[in-house]
């Protein structure tokens, strides 16, 4: 159990009243529009979700500003490219994508450059190995390999469409065999010298709540007041940030305790939960830095710890209480069970006592003790 002060423990929050932007909270827990606003339907059609609003004009933005890029770069082909971003925005990608798709091919053209090509007309498979084979003698991750040529691999398939490239270049297909890790838990012991460490209410209630709903960084940052239901102690996720997909996902009583804190201090006017000083959600940068200044505090700066971690910990520690896994799938936001299921290899219990019971057998057997 992570420890609480006697302060946390023992405050007694009202949130009946609780006025939040765009509605008010009700005896029930959850947030509804005001009187006024509900009894106008057509009023309520109109609304739109703030990540949505928030998404749309990123990516506005996004696109411009690589188009400003590109127009001031002398990288080959800066039409082709323009195109096909003008391609990606246009079947609705997010900004995050656009500008994933535009650095790993503005890489690649450079290192065409540095080849002594020019035209995507000459570009040939052997000039794909031979990038993948550049990244990987940089000693990026296999998986960051992997990304990057599904991404140029996007793009070559548009550039065949468009009658610009030569199917060839798609017809044998490069694999990259990739390593099938476990996922890596933060140790409760560890966990409790990290949370102890956690004074500003903004921060104890952003990583407790990455702890027991096992959200994505991305997903917790753009959660909005209107997304939280605190009688049901539950989450709306309008659209999980890696797979698209919207999913539920609930929160524990500490967790509560420590978002009832964050909402009397927090700025009424802020639509998002986590916020920056321009109405936006705070970026990942931030929480990231925040996340590792508490991790330094606790003297475990040399384990390796991410925010992603506290995912890994939240899954690892539902299945060691008996959770099955066909219900911590969904909960997990997963649209494989395959993917849940190298959960159930880091914390198989009944593994582990199997090999106890039997290992004990045999050093009774082999040496009546210790060697």
């Amino acid at each position: 159990m992570i420890p609480f002060s006697e302060q946390v423990l023992n405050i007694n929050i009202t949130l009946a009243h609780l006025k939040l932007p765009g509605g008010t909270k009700t005896d029930s827990g959850s947030i509804h529009p005001d009187t006024d606003a509900r009894s106008d339907k057509q009023t309520l059609k109109k609304q739109v979700h703030p990540v949505a609003k928030f998404e749309r004009q990123n990516r506005q933005k996004c696109l411009e500003r690589i188009v400003k890029n590109l127009s001031q770069s002398d990288l080959p082909e800066k039409a082709l490219v323009e195109q096909y971003l003008h391609h990606k925005y246009r079947n609705n990608c997010k900004s995050a994508t656009m500008q994933s798709a535009y650095t790993t091919i503005r890489q690649f053209l450079f290192f065409l450059q540095q080849e002594g090509k020019t035209s995507f007309s000459d570009l040939t498979h052997r000039d794909v190995e031979a990038y993948i084979e550049a990244l990987q003698n940089r000693g990026l991750k296999i998986a960051t390999v992997r990304l990057r040529l599904i991404t140029l691999n996007a793009f070559f398939r548009f550039l065949i469409d468009e009658h610009i490239m030569d199917e060839q270049v798609l017809e044998k297909k490069i694999r990259l065999k990739l390593p099938d890790i476990l996922p890596r838990a933060i140790e409760s012991d560890s966990l409790n010298s990290l949370m102890s460490v956690i004074t500003k209410t903004r921060d104890r209630a952003m990583i407790l709540l990455l702890l027991r709903t096992g959200m994505r960084i991305g997903e917790l940052l753009e959660t909005t007041l209107s997304d939280i239901d605190m009688k049901e102690q539950k989450i709306i996720i309008y659209e999980a940030s890696k797979t698209g997909i919207g999913r539920i996902v609930y929160f524990s009583h500490d967790a509560r305790i420590a978002l009832e804190q964050w909402l009397q201090q927090r700025d009424k006017s802020q639509p998002f939960l986590f916020y920056n000083k321009r109405r936006g959600p705070l970026g990942y940068a931030a929480s990231r830095s925040l996340f590792m200044k508490y991790v330094k505090k606790a003297g475990l700066e040399d384990r390796g710890y991410t925010l992603h971690r506290l995912r890994h910990s939240f899954a690892s520690g539902l299945l060691n209480a008996g959770m099955r896994l066909e219900h911590l799938q969904p909960i997990l936001g997963h649209t494989s069970i395959e993917v849940t299921r190298r959960y159930a290899r880091l914390t198989d219990k009944s593994r582990e006592d199997e090999y106890f019971r039997a290992i004990q057998v045999i050093e009774q057997e082999d040496t009546d003790g210790d060697y």
